[in-house]
Protein backbone atom coordinates (compact mmCIF):
# COMPACT_ATOMS: atom_id res chain seq x y z
CA UNK A 1 0.00 0.00 0.00
CA UNK A 2 2.75 2.22 0.78
CA UNK A 3 4.91 1.99 -2.23
CA UNK A 4 3.04 4.06 -4.98
CA UNK A 5 3.79 6.90 -2.51
CA UNK A 6 6.92 6.29 -2.16
CA UNK A 7 7.43 6.20 -6.06
CA UNK A 8 5.49 9.03 -5.90
CA UNK A 9 7.78 11.21 -3.60
CA UNK A 10 10.72 9.82 -5.06
CA UNK A 11 10.15 11.07 -8.59
CA UNK A 12 8.87 14.39 -7.48
CA UNK A 13 12.20 14.87 -5.31
CA UNK A 14 14.10 14.01 -8.24
CA UNK A 15 12.89 16.03 -10.52
CA UNK A 16 15.84 18.24 -12.51
CA UNK A 17 15.59 21.45 -10.92
CA UNK A 18 16.23 23.40 -14.10
CA UNK A 19 13.18 22.21 -16.27
CA UNK A 20 11.38 25.50 -15.82
CA UNK A 21 13.60 27.55 -16.93
CA UNK A 22 14.70 25.12 -19.77
CA UNK A 23 10.87 25.36 -20.80
CA UNK A 24 10.86 29.33 -20.35
CA UNK A 25 14.36 30.06 -22.15
CA UNK A 26 12.80 30.49 -25.81
CA UNK A 27 9.76 33.11 -24.21
CA UNK A 28 12.79 34.84 -22.25
CA UNK A 29 15.41 34.76 -25.31
CA UNK A 30 12.82 36.38 -27.92
CA UNK A 31 11.77 38.94 -25.38
CA UNK A 32 15.63 39.81 -24.56
CA UNK A 33 15.94 39.94 -28.22
CA UNK A 34 12.86 41.79 -29.78
CA UNK A 35 12.17 43.78 -26.49
CA UNK A 36 14.40 44.67 -24.15
CA UNK A 37 17.37 45.28 -26.51
CA UNK A 38 15.50 47.16 -28.73
CA UNK A 39 14.51 49.39 -26.17
CA UNK A 40 17.75 49.67 -24.47
CA UNK A 41 19.62 50.90 -27.73
CA UNK A 42 17.11 53.53 -28.03
CA UNK A 43 17.64 54.57 -24.82
CA UNK A 44 21.47 54.68 -25.71
CA UNK A 45 20.92 56.58 -29.24
CA UNK A 46 18.68 59.35 -27.28
CA UNK A 47 21.62 60.02 -25.29
CA UNK A 48 24.24 60.43 -28.34
CA UNK A 49 24.76 62.75 -30.82
CA UNK A 50 26.96 63.15 -33.96
CA UNK A 51 30.09 65.74 -33.74
CA UNK A 52 31.09 66.37 -37.19
CA UNK A 53 34.11 68.13 -37.69
CA UNK A 54 36.05 70.38 -40.19
CA UNK A 55 33.98 69.72 -43.54
CA UNK A 56 32.88 66.70 -42.52
CA UNK A 57 34.29 65.46 -45.24
CA UNK A 58 36.59 62.02 -44.98
CA UNK A 59 37.44 59.00 -42.34
CA UNK A 60 36.73 60.36 -38.94
CA UNK A 61 35.25 63.56 -39.90
CA UNK A 62 31.70 62.77 -38.33
CA UNK A 63 32.19 60.99 -34.86
CA UNK A 64 29.39 60.13 -31.99
CA UNK A 65 29.62 61.87 -29.12
CA UNK A 66 27.85 62.10 -25.32
CA UNK A 67 24.92 64.39 -25.74
CA UNK A 68 23.38 64.43 -22.36
CA UNK A 69 19.74 65.63 -22.29
CA UNK A 70 20.15 67.72 -25.36
CA UNK A 71 17.97 65.67 -27.43
CA UNK A 72 15.46 65.19 -25.00
CA UNK A 73 15.13 69.03 -24.77
CA UNK A 74 15.10 69.04 -28.43
CA UNK A 75 12.22 67.05 -29.08
CA UNK A 76 9.97 68.37 -25.42
CA UNK A 77 10.76 71.87 -27.29
CA UNK A 78 9.67 71.16 -30.87
CA UNK A 79 6.58 72.68 -32.17
CA UNK A 80 5.96 69.54 -34.78
CA UNK A 81 5.74 67.01 -32.02
CA UNK A 82 3.63 68.92 -29.89
CA UNK A 83 1.29 69.72 -32.63
CA UNK A 84 1.30 65.87 -33.38
CA UNK A 85 0.79 65.39 -29.78
CA UNK A 86 -2.29 67.55 -29.53
CA UNK A 87 -3.56 65.89 -33.16
CA UNK A 88 -3.48 62.43 -31.60
CA UNK A 89 -5.08 63.71 -28.04
CA UNK A 90 -7.90 64.73 -30.36
CA UNK A 91 -7.78 62.03 -32.67
CA UNK A 92 -8.34 59.68 -29.13
CA UNK A 93 -10.91 61.58 -27.82
CA UNK A 94 -12.90 60.90 -30.87
CA UNK A 95 -12.08 57.49 -31.61
CA UNK A 96 -12.16 55.43 -27.92
CA UNK A 97 -15.55 56.41 -26.61
CA UNK A 98 -17.18 55.94 -30.47
CA UNK A 99 -15.14 53.06 -31.07
CA UNK A 100 -15.97 51.31 -27.91
CA UNK A 101 -19.35 52.69 -27.89
CA UNK A 102 -20.19 50.41 -30.76
CA UNK A 103 -18.20 47.32 -29.61
CA UNK A 104 -20.47 47.86 -26.68
CA UNK A 105 -23.45 48.11 -28.17
CA UNK A 106 -23.47 45.28 -30.70
CA UNK A 107 -22.06 42.70 -27.67
CA UNK A 108 -25.12 43.81 -25.75
CA UNK A 109 -26.91 43.39 -29.02
CA UNK A 110 -25.74 39.73 -29.71
CA UNK A 111 -26.21 38.97 -25.89
CA UNK A 112 -29.39 39.56 -25.91
CA UNK A 113 -32.03 36.06 -26.21
CA UNK A 114 -34.01 35.51 -29.17
CA UNK A 115 -30.51 37.12 -31.22
CA UNK A 116 -31.17 35.51 -34.88
CA UNK A 117 -27.95 35.24 -37.47
CA UNK A 118 -25.89 35.46 -33.89
CA UNK A 119 -22.92 33.81 -35.26
CA UNK A 120 -22.78 35.43 -38.67
CA UNK A 121 -22.93 38.72 -37.31
CA UNK A 122 -20.25 38.40 -34.78
CA UNK A 123 -18.18 37.21 -37.52
CA UNK A 124 -18.94 40.12 -39.73
CA UNK A 125 -18.19 42.47 -37.00
CA UNK A 126 -14.76 40.80 -36.28
CA UNK A 127 -13.87 40.45 -39.89
CA UNK A 128 -11.94 44.01 -40.60
CA UNK A 129 -9.89 43.36 -37.19
CA UNK A 130 -8.43 40.39 -39.39
CA UNK A 131 -7.47 42.94 -42.15
CA UNK A 132 -4.25 44.24 -41.83
CA UNK A 133 -4.14 47.73 -41.12
CA UNK A 134 -2.21 48.77 -44.31
CA UNK A 135 -4.35 46.88 -46.83
CA UNK A 136 -7.66 48.59 -45.02
CA UNK A 137 -5.86 51.57 -45.20
CA UNK A 138 -5.34 51.36 -49.12
CA UNK A 139 -8.79 49.73 -49.67
CA UNK A 140 -10.62 53.00 -47.65
CA UNK A 141 -8.51 54.94 -49.24
CA UNK A 142 -9.75 54.08 -52.85
CA UNK A 143 -13.18 54.38 -51.38
CA UNK A 144 -12.28 58.31 -50.07
CA UNK A 145 -10.58 59.24 -53.53
CA UNK A 146 -13.65 61.12 -55.69
CA UNK A 147 -12.42 59.87 -58.57
CA UNK A 148 -13.04 55.84 -58.17
CA UNK A 149 -15.14 55.82 -54.94
CA UNK A 150 -18.80 54.61 -55.77
CA UNK A 151 -19.90 56.48 -52.83
CA UNK A 152 -19.43 59.51 -54.71
CA UNK A 153 -20.69 57.89 -58.37
CA UNK A 154 -24.20 57.06 -56.14
CA UNK A 155 -23.97 60.70 -54.68
CA UNK A 156 -23.61 62.44 -58.22
CA UNK A 157 -26.24 60.52 -60.18
CA UNK A 158 -28.67 61.45 -56.99
CA UNK A 159 -27.75 64.67 -57.89
CA UNK A 160 -26.05 65.55 -54.29
CA UNK A 161 -22.86 67.36 -53.30
CA UNK A 162 -20.09 64.89 -53.54
CA UNK A 163 -18.05 65.31 -50.20
CA UNK A 164 -13.83 65.07 -50.09
CA UNK A 165 -13.09 62.64 -47.48
CA UNK A 166 -8.97 63.61 -48.03
CA UNK A 167 -9.53 67.37 -47.81
CA UNK A 168 -8.89 69.40 -44.97
CA UNK A 169 -10.51 68.24 -41.80
CA UNK A 170 -12.42 65.77 -43.16
CA UNK A 171 -9.35 63.43 -43.83
CA UNK A 172 -9.34 63.58 -39.87
CA UNK A 173 -12.68 61.79 -40.04
CA UNK A 174 -11.68 59.68 -42.78
CA UNK A 175 -8.66 58.15 -40.39
CA UNK A 176 -10.95 57.73 -37.54
CA UNK A 177 -13.54 55.67 -39.80
CA UNK A 178 -10.67 53.46 -40.42
CA UNK A 179 -9.98 52.86 -36.90
CA UNK A 180 -13.26 52.64 -36.00
CA UNK A 181 -14.75 49.97 -38.65
CA UNK A 182 -10.70 48.15 -37.94
CA UNK A 183 -11.12 48.11 -34.17
CA UNK A 184 -15.05 47.52 -33.10
CA UNK A 185 -14.46 43.91 -34.01
CA UNK A 186 -11.73 43.01 -31.41
CA UNK A 187 -13.55 44.73 -28.20
CA UNK A 188 -16.89 43.22 -29.40
CA UNK A 189 -15.54 39.97 -29.01
CA UNK A 190 -13.99 40.59 -25.67
CA UNK A 191 -16.93 42.37 -24.54
CA UNK A 192 -19.12 39.25 -25.50
CA UNK A 193 -16.80 37.02 -24.27
CA UNK A 194 -16.98 38.52 -20.59
CA UNK A 195 -21.33 38.69 -21.18
CA UNK A 196 -21.08 35.13 -21.61
CA UNK A 197 -19.19 34.38 -18.98
CA UNK A 198 -22.30 35.58 -16.09
CA UNK A 199 -24.10 32.74 -14.76
CA UNK A 200 -27.51 33.23 -16.19
CA UNK A 201 -29.42 32.71 -12.72
CA UNK A 202 -27.96 36.52 -12.43
CA UNK A 203 -30.66 37.29 -15.27
CA UNK A 204 -33.10 34.79 -14.53
CA UNK A 205 -33.44 36.39 -10.93
CA UNK A 206 -33.73 40.03 -12.88
CA UNK A 207 -36.60 38.69 -15.08
CA UNK A 208 -38.53 37.17 -11.98
CA UNK A 209 -38.42 40.62 -10.46
CA UNK A 210 -39.45 42.16 -13.22
CA UNK A 211 -36.93 43.17 -15.23
CA UNK A 212 -36.84 44.39 -18.61
CA UNK A 213 -34.31 43.40 -21.26
CA UNK A 214 -33.04 47.10 -20.81
CA UNK A 215 -32.75 47.15 -17.12
CA UNK A 216 -30.89 43.95 -17.43
CA UNK A 217 -28.42 45.54 -19.61
CA UNK A 218 -27.74 48.75 -17.81
CA UNK A 219 -27.99 47.83 -14.32
CA UNK A 220 -26.51 44.42 -13.95
CA UNK A 221 -24.70 43.16 -17.71
CA UNK A 222 -22.52 46.70 -18.25
CA UNK A 223 -21.86 46.79 -14.50
CA UNK A 224 -20.40 43.62 -14.89
CA UNK A 225 -18.70 44.35 -17.89
CA UNK A 226 -16.40 47.08 -16.26
CA UNK A 227 -12.97 44.67 -15.35
CA UNK A 228 -13.32 44.44 -19.28
CA UNK A 229 -14.29 47.89 -20.78
CA UNK A 230 -11.64 49.30 -18.55
CA UNK A 231 -9.09 46.63 -20.08
CA UNK A 232 -10.06 47.52 -23.39
CA UNK A 233 -9.39 50.95 -22.93
CA UNK A 234 -6.27 50.34 -21.97
CA UNK A 235 -5.61 48.51 -25.35
CA UNK A 236 -7.58 51.35 -27.30
CA UNK A 237 -5.47 53.94 -25.57
CA UNK A 238 -2.16 52.33 -26.41
CA UNK A 239 -3.03 51.75 -29.79
CA UNK A 240 -4.44 55.08 -30.10
CA UNK A 241 -0.64 57.17 -29.05
CA UNK A 242 0.97 54.49 -31.34
CA UNK A 243 -1.23 55.52 -34.73
CA UNK A 244 0.88 55.17 -37.56
CA UNK A 245 -0.35 52.99 -40.41
CA UNK A 246 -3.94 54.21 -41.31
CA UNK A 247 -2.29 57.87 -42.11
CA UNK A 248 1.20 57.03 -44.01
CA UNK A 249 -1.09 54.85 -46.02
CA UNK A 250 -3.88 57.43 -46.44
CA UNK A 251 -0.59 60.51 -47.08
CA UNK A 252 0.38 58.98 -50.63
CA UNK A 253 -3.70 59.86 -51.54
CA UNK A 254 -3.62 63.44 -50.69
CA UNK A 255 -1.40 66.37 -49.62
CA UNK A 256 -3.96 67.31 -46.15
CA UNK A 257 -1.63 64.98 -44.23
CA UNK A 258 2.10 66.00 -43.50
CA UNK A 259 4.91 63.55 -42.62
CA UNK A 260 4.50 64.61 -39.05
CA UNK A 261 1.22 64.08 -38.46
CA UNK A 262 1.30 62.43 -35.87
CA UNK A 263 4.18 61.60 -33.11
CA UNK A 264 5.32 58.08 -34.80
CA UNK A 265 5.42 59.56 -38.31
CA UNK A 266 7.76 62.42 -36.88
CA UNK A 267 10.02 59.78 -35.37
CA UNK A 268 9.78 58.16 -39.19
CA UNK A 269 10.97 60.96 -40.91
CA UNK A 270 13.61 62.36 -38.26
CA UNK A 271 15.44 58.95 -38.32
CA UNK A 272 14.96 57.41 -41.85
CA UNK A 273 14.05 60.65 -44.03
CA UNK A 274 16.59 63.12 -42.05
CA UNK A 275 18.68 60.75 -40.58
CA UNK A 276 18.77 61.67 -37.42
CA UNK A 277 18.75 58.58 -35.25
CA UNK A 278 19.64 60.33 -31.95
CA UNK A 279 16.42 62.70 -32.13
CA UNK A 280 14.51 60.47 -33.58
CA UNK A 281 15.32 57.99 -30.54
CA UNK A 282 14.98 60.49 -27.69
CA UNK A 283 11.37 61.03 -29.36
CA UNK A 284 10.29 57.91 -29.16
CA UNK A 285 11.64 57.31 -25.27
CA UNK A 286 9.53 60.13 -24.50
CA UNK A 287 6.39 58.63 -26.16
CA UNK A 288 6.95 55.41 -24.68
CA UNK A 289 6.88 57.58 -21.01
CA UNK A 290 3.74 58.96 -22.12
CA UNK A 291 2.02 55.78 -23.27
CA UNK A 292 3.53 54.31 -20.22
CA UNK A 293 2.12 56.72 -17.92
CA UNK A 294 -1.30 57.39 -19.07
CA UNK A 295 -1.68 53.54 -19.21
CA UNK A 296 -0.87 53.12 -15.38
CA UNK A 297 -2.28 56.37 -14.54
CA UNK A 298 -6.02 55.67 -16.32
CA UNK A 299 -5.72 52.08 -14.42
CA UNK A 300 -4.48 53.29 -10.83
CA UNK A 301 -7.65 56.22 -11.56
CA UNK A 302 -10.20 53.40 -11.99
CA UNK A 303 -9.44 50.57 -10.67
CA UNK A 304 -10.46 51.14 -7.00
CA UNK A 305 -13.81 51.94 -8.43
CA UNK A 306 -13.77 48.48 -10.72
CA UNK A 307 -11.83 46.24 -9.01
CA UNK A 308 -12.35 47.30 -5.20
CA UNK A 309 -15.34 44.61 -4.66
CA UNK A 310 -12.70 41.86 -5.57
CA UNK A 311 -9.65 42.74 -3.46
CA UNK A 312 -11.59 43.11 -0.52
Amino acid sequence: MNAPATTGRTRKGTAPRGVPYVFLAPAIILFTLFLLLPIGYAIYLSFRRVKVSGLGLGKGARTEIWAGLDNYATALGDPELLGSALRVLLYGLVLIPLMLGLALLFALLLDAPRVRFGRFAKLAIFLPYAVPGVIASMLWGFLYLPAVSPFNYVLDAAGLPEPNMLSGGSVFLAIVNIAVWGGVGFNMIVLFTSLRAVPGEIYESAQLDGASDLQIALRIKIPLLMPSLIMTTVFSLIATLQVFTEPLTIRSLTNSISSTWTPLMKVYRDAFSQNDIYSAAASSVVIALVTLVLSFGFLRLVSRQAFGGENR
